[in-house]
C-alpha cells in the first residue's frame, strides 16, 4: 500500500518510529520505502544498506548486532537486531538479510498478524497501518518471538550487571528521568 508521491530522501537513519525497510523496485535499481508512523520516504539505499549505516549511527556495526543477538539468544540464522539499545530500536528480516527482497520490521510497532495466505502475512502497526509480507504467519511469528527474547535477555543482562555493580545505578533509569517531574528550589542567594 504505497501513497502516491512519498518524497525521496538520501539520508536516512533508522528512529523510534520507523515502521519498517521495504525493498522496491525503483525503475532499474533497488530502493527502500521506509514506513514510519506519520510518513513514508524513498531512499535510493537498499535495506540493507540503511540497517547497516543505522546501526555505525548507533555506535555498532552490523556484524556486532549479530554477533551480539549469537551470544544473547543463540540466533544467527535471520537474526534480530538491537539497532539502539537506548531507544529499544529492535528490527528483524522477514527473510535472510543478504535476500534482495528481505523486509526489516521493528518489533516494537507490530499490534497483530494474521494469515493473508499460506505464503503471506497481514501485518497490523500500532498506528493501525497495515502491511502484507511475503512470509508465512509461522515464519512470521518465529521472527516476533525470537525479537521477544533478545529484549528480555538484553534486559535481564544489563539488570544482572546493575546487581553486581558492573554499570551505574542509573543506566536503565536514565530512560526514565524525564519522565519524571522534580521541583528544584533555586537559591537566589549568591546571586
Amino acid at each position: 500500500m504505497m501513497r502516491e508521491k512519498s518524497p525521496l530522501i538520501e539520508e536516512y537513519e533508522i528512529t523510534p518510529y520507523t515502521m519498517a525497510i521495504i525493498p522496491i523496485q525503483y525503475g532499474s535499481r533497488m530502493y527502500t520505502e521506509v514506513l514510519e508512523t506519520q510518513e513514508r520516504f524513498i531512499s535510493p539505499f537498499r535495506p540493507l544498506e540503511i540497517v547497516k549505516k543505522s546501526c555505525e549511527y548507533f555506535g555498532s556495526s552490523l556484524i556486532g548486532r549479530k554477533e551480539g543477538t549469537k551470544r544473547l539468544i543463540g540466533i544467527t540464522h535471520k537474526a534480530p537486531i538491537i539497532v539502539d539499545p537506548h531507544t529499544s530500536i529492535y528490527l528483524f528480516p522477514t527473510t535472510s538479510p543478504t535476500n534482495p527482497q528481505c523486509i526489516w520490521i521493528s518489533h516494537d510497532h507490530v499490534f497483530h498478524q494474521e494469515k493473508a495466505s499460506s505464503n503471506s502475512t497481514l501485518v497490523t502497526f500500532r498506528n493501525k497501518e497495515t502491511l502484507t509480507v511475503p512470509v508465512s504467519i509461522s515464519s512470521f511469528e518465529n521472527q516476533m518471538y525470537r525479537t521477544s527474547l533478545l529484549r528480555i535477555r538484553f534486559t535481564q543482562h544489563i539488570q544482572h550487571m546493575e546487581k553486581r555493580g558492573g554499570k551505574p545505578k542509573g543506566f536503565i533509569m536514565q530512560l526514565e528521568a524525564s519522565e519524571r517531574k522534580r521541583n528544584y528550589k533555586l537559591n537566589n542567594d549568591h546571586l
